[in-house]
């Protein structure tokens, strides 16, 4: 199983790790704590030596309430990072977490070589036609309404099927666009209540009939964190359990803030295999 990022084949057959680089204020997680160039790039360096195949760089916090940020203002955080990045590490392969084809396009030319789109195109009738054009991989992910809206739709008879019917649909409209490479996403913490995200992962290999790579974000999630009573902070743990979980149940790539662990849980459950 490859896929081809900017004419080189990489092999996720075996599992991958994607490293989370934030270039904003107000993420769950980490949202503020880089701030300098030399941030950003001490801690590219740390994750690439502990073995992240992407780093995944984002400037619009998805998380449930985030605050609206212009489209200009992404592509003034998004595209001088690529660019340093690259500079100082040139074969870096960059994802970028957008929904917007404007950014995507912005990117892809400073030299990244995925688009990671929580909405699957729903948020900008553009982007599956702009990625097509663009010949980058594509992450789609499951998701009702937007980010300041998705908490409030929940309401699912039976939430697996429904998402199967979804990612046909959006693959169906990506391949009419011309996107070769399609990874899925779940999902997870996005329109879902944290009972209906465990309901996903238990059932999380069924998302296997579409033959496509499948990327897991459960990374000090409040599925997480929240169930535990705890801040997200203490959640390293927990992520490292989900993760091995998701990685019986198919996972391909993790996306996460913590690299080093997440490529010892791949080289534990490679030992089960």
């Amino acid at each position: 199983m490859t896929i081809n990022c900017q004419g080189n084949l990489i092999d996720i057959s075996s599992p991958q790790v994607m490293g989370i680089l934030n270039r904003t204020p107000n993420s769950f997680y980490d949202g503020g704590k880089y701030k300098t160039d030399l941030d950003f790039l001490n801690q590219v360096e740390k994750m690439l030596h502990q073995g992240a195949a992407f780093i995944d760089v984002g400037a619009y916090s998805s998380k449930p309430d985030a605050e609206w940020v212009s489209e200009q203002e992404e592509i003034d955080r998004i595209r001088p990072l690529v660019a340093l990045i690259l500079k100082e590490f040139p074969q870096t392969l960059i994802s970028v977490d957008t929904f917007r084809s404007e950014v995507a396009k912005s990117a892809v030319a400073a030299g990244a070589s995925l688009i990671n789109d929580i909405s699957a195109g729903m948020l900008d009738q553009n982007m599956l036609q702009t990625v097509g054009a663009l010949n980058v991989p594509y992450i789609m992910m499951h998701m009702r309404g937007t980010p300041q809206t998705m908490a409030s739709l929940t309401d699912y008879s039976d939430i697996v099927q429904e998402m199967n019917g979804y990612f046909s649909e959006r693959i169906a409209a990506a391949r009419k666009c011309g996107i070769k490479d399609i990874i899925l996403d779940p999902g997870y913490g996005f329109a879902k209540t944290r009972e209906q995200n465990y309901e996903v992962l238990k059932k999380q290999e069924l998302f296997g009939i579409f033959e496509l790579p499948l990327l897991i974000g459960v990374s000090r999630k409040s599925m997480i964190y929240k169930l535990l009573d705890i801040q997200p902070s203490e959640a390293l743990n927990g992520t490292a359990v989900l993760h091995a979980v998701a990685l019986t149940k198919g996972a391909r790539i993790l996306r996460v803030h913590d690299v080093k662990e997440a490529v010892e849980a791949i080289d534990l459950i490679a030992q089960l295999s």
